[in-house]
């Protein structure tokens, strides 16, 4: 009867583990983990020039390192804020062991836009920053067309923010 009781307790404390283990990597997400698109042979010069996105934003990334910023929207959770910032600042093509990434910095904001209408009375909604920073993978399509991208939203949906060669550059 005692070795009976114990194969239960085993039993129960494993499956008990087996719970805890998948609550806790239901929450790893798609990108949580994501090391890159191990891209490596991206010139600076290759970024530079005009993107765009369907959403109507617009960055200028020039050669000199400064760039221009025209409704473009929270990475992450700041997507879901709706803000959609414009500005001028800077950016980098970094190499990392996962691949390269552009980095923009948003360092002095003109104007604020926002993606859906948000009452005026709405104190939920956070104040836009004036200043901010993104983080773009780069990669390429299946035409090896150069695109940037960002992952936004919920972690667990995996839903990327892609920017391509604006049309004309």
């Amino acid at each position: 009867m005692e070795g009976g009781s114990r194969l239960r307790a085993w039993g129960a404390t494993l499956g008990g583990l087996m719970v805890v283990l998948a609550v806790l990597t239901a929450c790893a997400g798609p990108y949580q983990y994501y090391e890159g698109t191990g891209l490596h042979d991206t010139t600076t010069a290759e970024v530079a020039g005009g993107w765009e996105n369907v959403e109507g934003t617009r960055v200028v990334l020039r050669e000199n390192g400064t760039a221009l910023f025209e409704k473009l929207d929270g990475q992450d959770f700041d997507f879901e804020d709706g803000w959609r910032l414009s500005g001028t600042g800077t950016w980098q093509l970094t190499d990392r062991d996962g691949g390269q990434v552009v980095r923009l910095a948003l360092t002095a904001r003109t104007r604020v836009g926002r993606r859906f209408p948000v009452t005026t009375t709405d104190a939920s909604t956070p104040e836009p920053p004036s200043t901010y920073a993104w983080s773009f993978y780069v990669d390429r399509d299946p035409h090896d067309d150069l695109e940037l991208f960002f992952f936004y939203g919920d972690p667990d949906i995996g839903n990327t923010y892609v920017m391509t060669r604006e049309t004309g550059s």
